[in-house]
């Protein structure tokens, strides 16, 4: 049931010129960061683009490139998601590289807490897996969606030039990646049924 999933969010407020966010000092080895992104991957909700046997493949390979992970932050009503206006992705969820040594999970608080000012508890599973590209010019990259649902009321703080609204479920809006409302949409009826 979706009541007992929503977790609530305080604003925070992080200094001008970026966060004050940093990995704690007992943070996993990097060795043990590879095994939770392997995790999160294989527990994610969702897959699209084949992406379990493409990140094993990877991994086989030596993969090099940064694991990439976004926050789906919804209202408390579901029928909303907030999103920041990347300059070349157009409105996508928070998120962006994992940096060495730090778990998916904490790079996605992370990376939301610099693009929106909010720090959330995530919902315990990854709601999808996907691999995609998030530059023209740039190698593909696993990504991993996690989900957070949050009182409306709360007042996101974006990055300087950086744009972050309320967008609604029901409507189309300008992105590289247009499946994600779908994604969204459909992984909100799971947590409706299943979750």
């Amino acid at each position: 049931m979706i009541d007992r999933c929503c977790q609530t969010a305080e604003p925070s407020n992080p200094p001008a010129g970026g966060s004050n966010y940093s990995v704690p000092s007992d943070d996993l080895s990097d060795a043990m960061a590879d095994a939770a992104d392997a995790a999160d991957a294989a527990d994610a909700v969702f897959e699209y683009d084949d992406a379990r046997a493409w990140f094993a493949a990877a991994r086989a390979a030596s993969f090099a490139e940064p694991l990439a992970v976004e926050v789906w932050v919804f209202a408390e009503s579901l029928s909303e998601v907030l999103l920041v206006e990347h300059r070349w992705r157009g409105w996508v969820p928070p998120g962006g590289a994992v940096e060495p040594g730090e778990t998916p999970r904490a790079g996605a608080q992370r990376e939301l807490l610099e693009e929106t000012g909010l720090a959330v508890q995530l919902l315990p599973r990854p709601a999808a897996v996907c691999v995609r590209s998030y530059h023209p010019d740039w190698e593909l990259t696993l990504g991993l969606s996690y989900a957070a649902i949050v009182p409306r009321s709360v007042e996101p703080v974006g990055e300087d030039g950086q744009a972050v609204a309320w967008k609604k479920l029901e409507s189309d809006w300008p992105s590289m990646f247009p499946d994600d409302r779908v994604r969204m949409q459909r992984y909100l009826s799971w947590l409706a049924d299943d979750g």
